[in-house]
C-alpha cells in the first residue's frame, strides 16, 4: 500500500489559493462567503477608492460583509491575478494582486495567518476607458505633415492662460498652490481634467521660501518625491526649504499646471441648482468669479495662526510675533529672547537663534515628543522609503503601497515596537534630556510622532540638534510653566518668575485645518461637513468615535463637490491619484455610490508606563 505524501501548501500556494476563493465569492456575489475568507478574531479590509469610492477601513468581517452588500452591483465584475510569489513574514504570508472591478484596474495586498485574511488592500490605479496618456499611449505632439497657420504648443499654453477661468470655466478649482496642490494638479492634468490652481502667493513654492531661513525638511528625499518627476539621484537626504520651493515652481512649468499667482479665494457659495461653485477670486487687475463643479482646498494640514491673548502685551515694547512672520534670526543677534512652544517650529527657531548669540529660553508650556532624526533615518532604511529599498528595486509607487497595505489600527503596533526600540537605543540621550527639566512623552500610547502626526500633527520636534543644545544649556527652557502676564520689557511666568526679554516670538501652533471652511464658504458648512484630519482615536486633540482613516482627506465630504487636499509630500503624491480618480470618474458620468462605514468605538489604549 502507498501512502500519500500530505503536506502543507507553500506560501505561494496559500497565496492564489485564497485569492482563487475570493474571486469566486465575489464572482458569486456571495457576501458572507468573502467575509468568511477573512480571520475572525482581527481582520481589515482596507480600500482606497477602488470597491467603496471612497478611502475606507472596513474593521472585522460584518463591515467587510456590510460593504459588498452595498457595492457588489456596482463593482462587478471582478477578476484577480497573483502577482508573483508570496513571503512569510514573522509567519504571516503575504503577497500582491492585480484586479479589475467594472469600471477600474488596481493593484492589491493580502496577509494571510492560518490561511486566513488578516489584512487586505485594494487600490484603484485606472480607470477603464479612460487612462494616463503615458508610455506606449502617449500623444505625438505634432502631426508631420505641411500645415497652414499650424497651433503650436506655445500657442496652446497661450490661448489656456488667456481663457482659462475667463471664457473657459475649469471643472476643478484647487485653492492653494504648495505641494499638495501642485500634486493634485499634475494627476489631474494627466487625466485630462480642466483645472485652475489659485495661491495668494506669487509663485508655487513662495510657501516654503518665506518661512524661516534655517529650515530643512525633516524627512528624507526617499519619501518626498512628487508625482511622475522623482528628484535626480544626486538630491540632497534633506532638503533646505529655498531648494524645496524652486523644485515645486520647476514642477508647476514642467507638468504644464495653470497656475494663478498672487489670487486671493475671498468667498465661495455651492449653487444647488446649477451643482457648481461660485468662487470670488481677487487678483491684481480685479475680481474674478469662478465657477468650477469641484473645489478642492489645498491649504495645508493648518488654518491661520494662532496667536495667543496675552495680558499686558499692548505695553510691550520689544518685538511680539508669531512663528509664522519670523524669518531669519539676524534680527536678534544678542538679544534675550522668550520663544513660546516647545515642538518643531520652536525648536527650529531657538537653534536659529543661538547660532547669533541671542539669550534664548524656551517656554514649554506641555509635554513634547521628541524623536531623533538619525533614530527615524535608522528606522526608514529598514523599511520601503530608502536607498537599500530602491536597490532591492522597490519604485516609489511600490512602497506607498506597502505602507498603505498597513490600516491604521495595524500601524499602531509598529509605532508602538519602534518608539520602543528608539527609548532602548537612544536611552542616555532621552536620561540627559529629562535631566535638563524638559517635559517628554511618547504619546498616550506610546506610538510617538507616528501616532500623534496621524492624530494631531502637532506635539512633537524631530531633534536635528536643539535637544543637545537644551541639554548643554545653549537653550534655557522654562517647563510646565505658562505665560501669566507681559510687562513692557519681561514675561511674567504662571509660576511667579519673571523673565526679562528683548523679544517674543510665539511659536503656539495654528487653528485646525477645518477653519478654512469656515473663513472661506460659511460656518453652517464647517458644521456639516466636519472635523478634518485625525482617526478619532480618542487621545488629545483627536476625540471619538474612531474612524479607522483620516477624516475627510482626499475623499467625499458631507457637501458634494467640496474636497480636502493635505498632508506631508507623501501623503500629497499618494493620495493626489485617489482624489483625482474620483473627480476625473465624477466629469466623465461613471456611477461613484460611495460607502461610508459605520464608526464604531475603539479599545481602551494600551498602558505603557515608558510613554513618560
Amino acid at each position: 500500500m502507498v501512502v500519500a505524501d500530505v503536506t502543507d501548501p507553500s506560501p505561494t500556494q496559500q497565496l492564489h489559493d485564497w485569492l482563487a476563493a475570493f474571486e469566486h465569492a465575489l464572482r458569486d456575489r456571495d457576501a458572507p462567503a468573502v467575509a468568511a475568507l477573512f480571520a475572525g478574531r482581527e481582520c481589515f479590509w482596507r480600500d482606497f477608492v477602488a470597491f467603496t469610492w471612497n478611502i475606507a477601513t472596513m474593521d472585522g468581517r460584518e463591515a467587510i460583509r456590510a460593504m459588498l452588500a452595498a457595492q457588489l452591483d456596482v463593482v462587478l465584475p471582478v477578476r484577480i491575478k497573483p502577482e508573483g510569489d508570496a513571503t512569510v513574514v514573522d509567519g504571516v504570508v503575504q503577497g500582491w494582486f492585480d484586479f479589475e472591478t467594472a469600471s477600474a484596474r488596481g493593484k492589491g495586498h493580502v496577509r494571510l495567518k492560518d490561511g486566513e485574511a488578516w489584512t487586505v488592500m485594494t487600490a484603484m490605479l485606472e480607470l477603464k476607458g479612460h487612462e494616463e496618456p503615458a508610455g506606449r499611449r502617449r500623444p505625438d505632439g505634432v502631426e508631420h505633415r505641411a500645415v497652414k497657420d499650424r497651433v503650436t504648443w506655445s500657442d496652446e499654453r497661450a490661448e489656456t492662460r488667456a481663457t482659462l477661468g475667463f471664457e473657459v470655466q475649469p471643472y476643478c478649482l484647487i485653492i492653494g498652490g504648495g505641494q499638495g496642490g501642485l500634486a493634485l494638479g499634475a494627476r489631474l492634468k494627466r487625466l485630462g481634467v480642466p483645472t485652475l490652481i489659485v495661491d495668494a502667493l506669487e509663485k508655487p513654492g513662495d510657501a516654503w521660501r518665506q518661512r524661516y531661513k534655517s529650515l530643512y525638511l525633516h524627512d528624507p528625499v526617499w519619501i518626498d518625491h512628487l508625482p511622475y518627476l522623482p528628484f535626480p539621484d544626486h538630491w540632497p537626504v534633506y532638503t533646505h526649504k529655498d531648494k524645496m520651493g524652486d523644485w515645486l515652481e520647476a514642477y508647476c512649468s514642467i507638468m504644464e499646471l495653470d497656475f494663478w499667482g498672487s489670487s486671493v479665494c475671498r468667498s465661495a457659495r455651492y449653487d444647488e441648482k446649477t451643482e457648481s461653485w461660485e468662487v470670488v477670486i481677487e487678483r491684481a487687475d480685479g475680481a474674478v468669479v469662478l465657477r468650477p463643479k469641484q473645489l478642492v482646498i489645498a491649504t495645508g494640514l493648518s488654518g491661520a495662526p494662532r496667536m495667543p491673548e496675552f495680558r499686558g502685551a499692548e505695553a510691550f515694547e520689544g518685538v511680539l510675533c508669531h512663528s509664522s512672520d519670523y524669518e531669519n534670526a539676524e534680527a536678534f543677534r544678542g538679544k534675550r529672547v522668550a520663544v513660546i512652544g516647545s515642538n518643531s517650529s520652536a525648536h527650529d527657531i531657538c537653534v536659529d537663534l543661538w547660532g547669533v548669540d541671542a539669550d534664548v529660553t524656551m517656554i514649554q508650556r506641555s509635554l513634547t515628543c521628541v524623536v531623533k532624526a538619525t533614530a527615524l533615518l535608522h528606522i526608514a532604511k529598514r523599511g520601503p522609503f530608502s536607498e537599500d529599498a530602491v536597490a532591492r528595486g522597490v519604485t516609489t509607487e511600490r512602497a506607498d503601497l506597502m505602507v498603505g497595505s498597513m490600516p491604521f489600527r495595524f500601524r499602531e503596533k509598529v509605532d508602538r515596537a519602534n518608539c520602543e526600540l528608539v527609548q532602548r537605543e537612544d536611552a542616555e540621550f532621552y536620561e540627559r534630556l529629562r535631566a535638563s527639566g524638559f517635559l517628554l512623552h511618547f504619546g498616550e500610547d506610546n506610538t510617538a510622532i507616528g501616532g500623534m502626526y496621524m492624530r494631531r500633527a502637532s506635539g512633537y520636534y524631530i531633534d536635528v540638534g536643539g535637544s543637545d543644545l537644551i541639554i548643554d544649556g545653549g537653550i534655557k527652557v522654562k517647563s510646565g510653566v505658562g505665560v501669566a502676564e507681559i510687562k513692557p520689557h519681561s514675561i511674567v511666568l504662571t509660576d511667579g518668575s519673571e523673565l526679562p526679554v528683548d523679544a517674543i516670538i510665539c511659536a503656539t501652533g495654528y487653528e485646525p485645518m477645518e477653519s478654512w471652511i469656515e473663513r472661506l464658504i460659511s460656518k453652517d458648512m464647517a458644521e456639516r461637513v466636519g472635523r478634518l484630519w485625525g482617526l478619532g482615536s480618542d487621545t488629545a486633540l483627536d476625540p471619538g468615535p474612531w474612524e479607522g482613516e483620516l477624516r475627510n482627506m482626499w475623499k467625499p465630504t458631507a457637501q458634494e463637490g467640496l474636497w480636502f487636499q493635505g498632508g506631508n509630500l507623501a501623503q500629497s503624491r499618494f493620495h493626489s491619484l485617489h482624489l483625482a480618480l474620483q473627480l476625473k470618474a465624477r466629469m466623465e458620468g461613471v456611477a461613484t455610490p460611495v460607502h461610508q462605514p459605520r464608526s464604531f468605538q475603539r479599545p481602551a489604549l494600551q498602558a505603557n508606563a515608558s510613554a513618560g
